[in-house]
């Protein structure tokens, strides 16, 4: 599989505090990737570090086969990367709408599959809402506004921070959908959630960390077949 994203060698601090231990990390063209473990383990160092907003100590991104360490988020986010973040980043002054035209912009190599109409006819909910500010949206309705705010950039690569935290669980499901189309349409993806059921059943790889370092990097079958791996690192 041609790479897309590789990390390798990745240590990153705050302050004094060792947080990356030496991290490899790669994501391969159209691949989805679970990224797991448990609270405090490093998984949203690492990714704040591939984005840039974390600079690595020592290590190397690329992506698509550029080297973006030590650019600038903003840099190494046009190479074809959209961020979910967890909390959501609505703009208290930007409504539904807005939201989506301002991030409308096509992706490399003049790719523009997902469009202001082509979000609105996979999120429902948002069509409705297209006048009410963003911040005045339910939780799951946010989530998906991020989403979908996301995918009109046409990333070759979509990230989610905690796809799914503290939303019910007929929204949950509805996100899920949304992601499993997403991975149909060949856009690659890095997924972070607590749903490890959910994870099994969706990404194509799998990868543990634990204080900084990983200790798992394989497919689901492993997983599945061995559950003392999950109860070692994940604590199920």
């Amino acid at each position: 599989m041609e790479l897309f994203l590789e990390a390798t060698g990745l240590h990153t601090y705050y302050g004094a505090s060792h947080i990356l231990h030496g991290v490899d990390f790669r994501v391969g063209r159209g691949e989805t990737v679970a990224l797991m473990g448990r609270n405090g383990m490093g998984k949203s160092t690492l990714l704040k570090s591939l984005l840039g907003v974390v600079a690595p100590r020592r290590g190397k991104v690329t992506v698509g086969g550029r080297d973006v360490t030590g650019m600038e988020t903003s840099a190494v986010i046009r190479h074809g990367i959209a961020y979910v973040p967890e909390g959501r980043g609505m703009f208290h002054n930007l409504s539904v709408r807005e939201h989506l035209l301002m991030a409308a912009r096509k992706g490399l190599g003049g790719r523009a599959d997902w469009t202001y109409d082509r979000v609105l006819e996979t999120f429902p909910r948002l069509a409705e809402r297209l006048d009410n500010m963003g911040t005045h949206l339910s939780g799951g309705e946010q989530q998906m506004l991020s989403i979908g705010r996301a995918l009109m950039t046409n990333p070759d690569l979509l990230i989610l921070d905690e796809a799914t935290e503290g939303l019910a669980p007929l929204i949950r499901r509805e996100i899920w959908r949304v992601v499993r189309a997403v991975k149909d349409t060949g856009i690659a993806t890095i997924v972070v959630d607590k749903n490890v059921g959910v994870l099994l059943d969706l990404a194509d790889r799998h990868v543990i960390l634990v204080k900084g370092e990983v200790v798992y990097d394989g497919g689901p079958h492993e997983l599945k077949s061995d559950s003392s791996i999950l109860e070692r690192h994940i604590g199920l």
